[in-house]
Protein backbone atom coordinates (compact mmCIF):
# COMPACT_ATOMS: atom_id res chain seq x y z
CA UNK A 1 0.00 0.00 0.00
CA UNK A 2 2.80 2.15 -1.01
CA UNK A 3 1.31 4.19 -3.28
CA UNK A 4 -2.16 5.91 -2.65
CA UNK A 5 -4.89 4.37 -4.36
CA UNK A 6 -7.69 6.88 -6.58
CA UNK A 7 -10.30 6.49 -4.22
CA UNK A 8 -9.95 6.63 0.05
CA UNK A 9 -8.93 3.67 1.14
CA UNK A 10 -11.64 1.64 3.16
CA UNK A 11 -11.00 0.83 6.73
CA UNK A 12 -13.23 -2.23 7.81
CA UNK A 13 -13.52 -1.87 11.54
CA UNK A 14 -14.87 -5.15 13.37
CA UNK A 15 -17.43 -4.98 16.46
CA UNK A 16 -19.11 -7.57 18.05
CA UNK A 17 -21.07 -8.26 21.02
CA UNK A 18 -20.25 -6.66 24.27
CA UNK A 19 -17.16 -5.09 22.84
CA UNK A 20 -15.63 -2.29 24.60
CA UNK A 21 -16.57 1.37 23.23
CA UNK A 22 -12.81 2.72 23.98
CA UNK A 23 -11.58 0.71 21.99
CA UNK A 24 -13.57 0.17 18.75
CA UNK A 25 -13.53 4.40 19.06
CA UNK A 26 -9.97 4.11 18.29
CA UNK A 27 -9.01 3.29 14.64
CA UNK A 28 -12.74 5.50 13.85
CA UNK A 29 -10.99 8.77 15.96
CA UNK A 30 -7.78 8.36 14.13
CA UNK A 31 -8.54 7.66 10.57
CA UNK A 32 -12.54 8.43 10.45
CA UNK A 33 -11.90 12.25 10.89
CA UNK A 34 -8.64 12.94 9.06
CA UNK A 35 -9.16 14.77 6.09
CA UNK A 36 -10.78 17.63 8.26
CA UNK A 37 -14.41 19.14 8.46
CA UNK A 38 -13.74 20.84 4.79
CA UNK A 39 -11.77 18.49 2.56
CA UNK A 40 -12.45 14.90 1.37
CA UNK A 41 -11.50 12.05 3.89
CA UNK A 42 -8.22 10.48 3.41
CA UNK A 43 -9.94 7.63 4.73
CA UNK A 44 -13.61 5.95 4.43
CA UNK A 45 -13.83 3.96 7.74
CA UNK A 46 -16.61 1.19 8.14
CA UNK A 47 -17.62 -0.56 11.54
CA UNK A 48 -18.90 -4.15 10.71
CA UNK A 49 -20.83 -6.02 12.69
CA UNK A 50 -19.82 -10.00 13.98
CA UNK A 51 -23.26 -10.23 14.45
CA UNK A 52 -26.46 -9.37 13.15
CA UNK A 53 -28.23 -6.51 14.73
CA UNK A 54 -27.57 -3.98 17.33
CA UNK A 55 -24.43 -5.18 19.73
CA UNK A 56 -24.47 -4.53 23.21
CA UNK A 57 -20.87 -2.73 24.15
CA UNK A 58 -19.41 -3.45 27.47
CA UNK A 59 -20.48 0.26 28.69
CA UNK A 60 -24.05 -0.15 28.65
CA UNK A 61 -25.72 0.91 25.62
CA UNK A 62 -25.78 -0.33 21.83
CA UNK A 63 -24.79 0.04 18.67
CA UNK A 64 -25.71 -0.63 15.07
CA UNK A 65 -22.61 -1.15 12.61
CA UNK A 66 -23.14 -0.08 9.10
CA UNK A 67 -22.63 -3.68 7.59
CA UNK A 68 -21.92 -6.86 8.51
CA UNK A 69 -18.98 -9.62 7.52
CA UNK A 70 -19.36 -8.71 3.76
CA UNK A 71 -17.93 -5.01 4.36
CA UNK A 72 -14.13 -6.79 5.03
CA UNK A 73 -13.97 -8.08 1.89
CA UNK A 74 -14.13 -4.79 0.41
CA UNK A 75 -12.14 -3.24 2.59
CA UNK A 76 -7.79 -1.92 2.02
CA UNK A 77 -7.48 -2.18 5.54
CA UNK A 78 -8.90 -4.68 8.20
CA UNK A 79 -8.97 -3.63 11.93
CA UNK A 80 -9.44 -6.10 15.03
CA UNK A 81 -9.82 -3.10 17.78
CA UNK A 82 -9.93 -5.74 20.76
CA UNK A 83 -11.33 -9.17 21.44
CA UNK A 84 -13.29 -10.71 24.30
CA UNK A 85 -11.14 -10.83 28.00
CA UNK A 86 -11.67 -14.26 28.00
CA UNK A 87 -9.91 -14.88 24.19
CA UNK A 88 -12.12 -17.48 23.74
CA UNK A 89 -12.00 -18.84 19.51
CA UNK A 90 -13.58 -16.86 16.89
CA UNK A 91 -15.91 -17.81 14.82
CA UNK A 92 -15.36 -19.44 12.15
CA UNK A 93 -16.98 -17.08 9.82
CA UNK A 94 -14.38 -14.15 11.20
CA UNK A 95 -11.61 -16.36 10.42
CA UNK A 96 -12.17 -17.08 6.76
CA UNK A 97 -13.22 -13.06 6.18
CA UNK A 98 -9.44 -12.47 7.78
CA UNK A 99 -7.80 -14.90 5.61
CA UNK A 100 -9.65 -13.67 2.69
CA UNK A 101 -8.77 -10.22 2.72
CA UNK A 102 -5.52 -11.35 3.26
CA UNK A 103 -5.08 -13.36 0.28
CA UNK A 104 -6.37 -10.49 -1.54
CA UNK A 105 -3.88 -8.15 -0.49
CA UNK A 106 -5.60 -6.03 2.48
CA UNK A 107 -3.28 -4.68 5.40
CA UNK A 108 -4.66 -6.24 8.58
CA UNK A 109 -4.61 -5.05 12.15
CA UNK A 110 -5.04 -6.78 15.55
CA UNK A 111 -5.17 -4.12 18.46
CA UNK A 112 -4.31 -5.22 22.04
CA UNK A 113 -6.72 -8.13 22.10
CA UNK A 114 -7.14 -8.69 18.35
CA UNK A 115 -3.93 -10.30 18.16
CA UNK A 116 -5.53 -13.70 19.16
CA UNK A 117 -7.84 -13.05 16.71
CA UNK A 118 -5.15 -12.51 13.74
CA UNK A 119 -3.16 -15.41 15.29
CA UNK A 120 -5.74 -18.00 15.18
CA UNK A 121 -6.78 -17.64 11.50
CA UNK A 122 -2.45 -17.85 11.40
CA UNK A 123 -2.13 -14.91 10.00
CA UNK A 124 0.74 -14.29 12.49
CA UNK A 125 2.96 -17.23 12.00
CA UNK A 126 6.39 -16.56 11.68
CA UNK A 127 5.85 -12.91 12.74
CA UNK A 128 6.63 -10.63 15.47
CA UNK A 129 3.56 -9.38 17.41
CA UNK A 130 2.40 -7.51 20.30
CA UNK A 131 -0.36 -7.52 22.79
CA UNK A 132 -1.56 -6.48 26.43
CA UNK A 133 1.39 -7.44 28.56
CA UNK A 134 -1.02 -9.33 30.76
CA UNK A 135 -2.16 -11.32 28.16
CA UNK A 136 1.62 -11.93 26.53
CA UNK A 137 2.24 -15.07 28.21
CA UNK A 138 -1.12 -16.83 26.96
CA UNK A 139 -0.75 -15.29 22.94
CA UNK A 140 3.01 -16.98 23.28
CA UNK A 141 1.90 -20.22 24.61
CA UNK A 142 -1.50 -20.70 22.75
CA UNK A 143 0.63 -19.97 18.93
CA UNK A 144 3.75 -21.30 19.47
CA UNK A 145 3.93 -19.92 15.75
CA UNK A 146 4.28 -16.50 16.86
CA UNK A 147 7.10 -14.47 18.15
CA UNK A 148 5.20 -12.69 20.78
CA UNK A 149 7.06 -9.05 21.82
CA UNK A 150 5.34 -8.06 25.25
CA UNK A 151 8.01 -4.94 25.55
CA UNK A 152 6.55 -2.65 22.16
CA UNK A 153 3.80 -0.30 21.84
CA UNK A 154 3.41 -1.75 18.60
CA UNK A 155 5.00 -3.95 16.01
CA UNK A 156 4.70 -3.47 11.69
CA UNK A 157 5.51 -6.45 9.75
CA UNK A 158 4.77 -4.50 6.55
CA UNK A 159 1.21 -5.75 5.60
CA UNK A 160 0.32 -7.40 9.39
CA UNK A 161 -0.19 -5.05 12.39
CA UNK A 162 -0.24 -5.84 15.92
CA UNK A 163 -0.23 -3.54 19.02
CA UNK A 164 -0.25 -3.78 22.88
CA UNK A 165 -3.21 -2.76 25.30
CA UNK A 166 -5.66 0.00 25.33
CA UNK A 167 -4.16 2.83 24.63
CA UNK A 168 -1.50 1.63 22.56
CA UNK A 169 -4.14 1.35 19.90
CA UNK A 170 -4.09 5.03 19.26
CA UNK A 171 -0.59 4.98 18.61
CA UNK A 172 -0.89 1.73 16.19
CA UNK A 173 -2.51 3.25 14.22
CA UNK A 174 -0.67 6.96 14.02
CA UNK A 175 2.10 4.81 13.27
CA UNK A 176 -0.08 3.63 9.86
CA UNK A 177 -1.17 6.91 9.44
CA UNK A 178 2.76 7.95 9.61
CA UNK A 179 2.92 4.87 6.93
CA UNK A 180 0.12 6.10 4.15
CA UNK A 181 -0.08 10.02 4.58
CA UNK A 182 2.97 11.35 6.36
CA UNK A 183 4.53 12.22 9.31
CA UNK A 184 2.63 15.86 9.14
CA UNK A 185 -0.86 14.26 8.11
CA UNK A 186 0.11 11.96 11.68
CA UNK A 187 1.22 15.06 13.73
CA UNK A 188 -2.48 17.21 12.28
CA UNK A 189 -4.25 14.20 13.73
CA UNK A 190 -2.25 14.02 16.91
CA UNK A 191 -2.67 17.56 17.92
CA UNK A 192 -6.13 16.96 17.20
CA UNK A 193 -6.38 14.16 19.85
CA UNK A 194 -4.79 15.82 22.21
CA UNK A 195 -1.86 13.32 22.13
CA UNK A 196 1.73 12.43 21.57
CA UNK A 197 2.47 12.02 17.95
CA UNK A 198 4.95 9.42 18.84
CA UNK A 199 5.67 7.90 21.84
CA UNK A 200 9.00 6.34 21.94
CA UNK A 201 8.90 4.45 24.85
CA UNK A 202 7.66 0.52 25.63
CA UNK A 203 4.76 -0.64 27.33
CA UNK A 204 6.93 -2.90 29.96
CA UNK A 205 7.33 1.17 31.62
CA UNK A 206 3.85 0.80 32.47
CA UNK A 207 4.19 -2.61 33.92
CA UNK A 208 4.13 -2.12 37.88
CA UNK A 209 7.33 -0.80 38.38
CA UNK A 210 8.64 1.84 41.28
CA UNK A 211 8.81 5.39 39.38
CA UNK A 212 11.57 7.21 39.40
CA UNK A 213 12.28 9.95 42.41
CA UNK A 214 10.63 13.61 41.10
CA UNK A 215 13.89 15.36 40.83
CA UNK A 216 15.63 12.72 38.66
CA UNK A 217 12.86 12.66 36.05
CA UNK A 218 12.33 15.91 36.04
CA UNK A 219 16.27 16.41 35.17
CA UNK A 220 16.09 13.18 32.65
CA UNK A 221 13.40 15.67 30.69
CA UNK A 222 15.32 18.38 30.52
CA UNK A 223 17.82 16.19 29.53
CA UNK A 224 15.94 14.94 26.96
CA UNK A 225 14.42 18.35 25.34
CA UNK A 226 17.78 19.79 24.84
CA UNK A 227 18.77 16.65 23.21
CA UNK A 228 15.67 16.75 20.31
CA UNK A 229 16.49 20.47 19.93
CA UNK A 230 20.48 19.51 19.24
CA UNK A 231 20.37 16.35 17.10
CA UNK A 232 22.87 17.49 14.99
CA UNK A 233 25.38 17.22 17.51
CA UNK A 234 26.65 13.83 18.52
CA UNK A 235 25.39 12.52 21.73
CA UNK A 236 26.34 9.57 24.11
CA UNK A 237 25.56 7.90 27.22
CA UNK A 238 28.24 9.70 29.17
CA UNK A 239 27.25 13.33 27.91
CA UNK A 240 23.74 12.97 28.61
CA UNK A 241 24.70 11.62 31.60
CA UNK A 242 26.84 14.25 32.55
CA UNK A 243 24.25 16.82 31.26
CA UNK A 244 21.73 15.46 33.76
CA UNK A 245 24.30 15.54 36.61
CA UNK A 246 23.92 11.52 36.73
CA UNK A 247 26.14 8.44 36.80
CA UNK A 248 25.88 6.44 33.77
CA UNK A 249 24.14 3.71 35.57
CA UNK A 250 21.68 5.79 36.97
CA UNK A 251 21.42 7.95 33.75
CA UNK A 252 20.46 4.48 31.91
CA UNK A 253 18.40 2.88 34.27
CA UNK A 254 15.96 6.14 34.43
CA UNK A 255 16.01 6.74 30.65
CA UNK A 256 14.79 2.99 30.16
CA UNK A 257 12.18 3.33 32.87
CA UNK A 258 10.98 6.84 31.66
CA UNK A 259 11.17 5.81 27.97
CA UNK A 260 11.03 1.89 27.63
CA UNK A 261 13.98 2.17 24.88
CA UNK A 262 17.98 2.71 24.84
CA UNK A 263 19.44 5.91 24.28
CA UNK A 264 20.89 4.80 21.03
CA UNK A 265 17.21 4.00 19.60
CA UNK A 266 15.41 7.22 21.11
CA UNK A 267 17.88 9.10 18.85
CA UNK A 268 17.67 7.41 15.96
CA UNK A 269 13.89 7.81 16.21
CA UNK A 270 14.03 11.29 17.18
CA UNK A 271 16.19 12.40 14.17
CA UNK A 272 14.18 10.14 11.88
CA UNK A 273 11.14 11.91 12.70
CA UNK A 274 12.60 15.22 12.39
CA UNK A 275 14.39 14.40 8.86
CA UNK A 276 10.49 12.74 8.12
CA UNK A 277 9.39 16.53 9.12
CA UNK A 278 11.90 18.71 7.02
CA UNK A 279 11.65 16.43 3.64
CA UNK A 280 7.71 17.03 4.01
CA UNK A 281 7.82 20.60 4.79
CA UNK A 282 10.87 22.50 3.19
CA UNK A 283 13.16 21.64 0.10
CA UNK A 284 16.24 21.52 1.85
CA UNK A 285 18.63 19.13 0.27
CA UNK A 286 18.87 15.69 1.08
CA UNK A 287 22.05 16.22 2.11
CA UNK A 288 21.67 19.26 4.74
CA UNK A 289 18.65 17.09 6.01
CA UNK A 290 21.26 14.19 6.78
CA UNK A 291 23.71 16.96 8.53
CA UNK A 292 20.93 18.99 10.19
CA UNK A 293 18.95 15.24 11.79
CA UNK A 294 22.28 14.21 13.00
CA UNK A 295 23.14 11.33 10.38
CA UNK A 296 26.35 13.11 9.51
CA UNK A 297 25.82 12.20 5.76
CA UNK A 298 23.03 11.27 3.11
CA UNK A 299 24.10 7.82 2.91
CA UNK A 300 23.70 7.27 6.55
CA UNK A 301 20.20 8.56 6.09
CA UNK A 302 18.94 6.69 3.01
CA UNK A 303 20.11 3.63 4.74
CA UNK A 304 18.13 4.35 8.02
CA UNK A 305 15.53 5.13 5.79
CA UNK A 306 14.83 2.29 3.49
CA UNK A 307 15.44 -0.57 6.91
CA UNK A 308 12.62 1.81 9.24
CA UNK A 309 10.56 3.40 6.44
CA UNK A 310 10.97 0.84 3.52
CA UNK A 311 11.73 4.47 1.10
CA UNK A 312 14.39 6.65 0.33
CA UNK A 313 14.11 9.81 1.74
CA UNK A 314 13.43 11.22 -2.28
CA UNK A 315 10.87 8.50 -2.52
CA UNK A 316 9.40 9.84 1.01
CA UNK A 317 9.24 13.31 -0.05
CA UNK A 318 7.92 13.02 -3.42
CA UNK A 319 5.00 10.95 -1.85
CA UNK A 320 4.23 13.16 1.45
CA UNK A 321 6.27 16.56 0.47
CA UNK A 322 4.11 19.40 0.39
CA UNK A 323 6.93 22.00 -0.51
CA UNK A 324 8.48 21.16 -3.99
CA UNK A 325 11.25 23.41 -5.36
CA UNK A 326 11.11 26.11 -6.90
Amino acid sequence: MSNAPSRPPVIAVLAFDGISPFHLSVPCLVFGESGGASASPDFHVRVCGMEGGPLRTSAGFTLQPECGLRGLSRADIVVIPTWHADCRPAPPAVLAALRAARRRGALVVGLCLGAFVLAEAGLLDGLSASTHWHYAAMLAQRYPKVKVDSEVLYVDEGDVLTSAGVAAGLDCCLHLMRRLRGAEAANRTARRLVIAPHRQGGQAQFIEQPLPAAGEGDRLAGVLEWASRHLDQQHSIDSLATRAAMSRRSFTRHFRQNTGTTVKQWLLNQRLAHAQRLLETSDMAIERIAQHAGFGSALSLRQHFRTTLRLAPSAYREQFGRMKPA
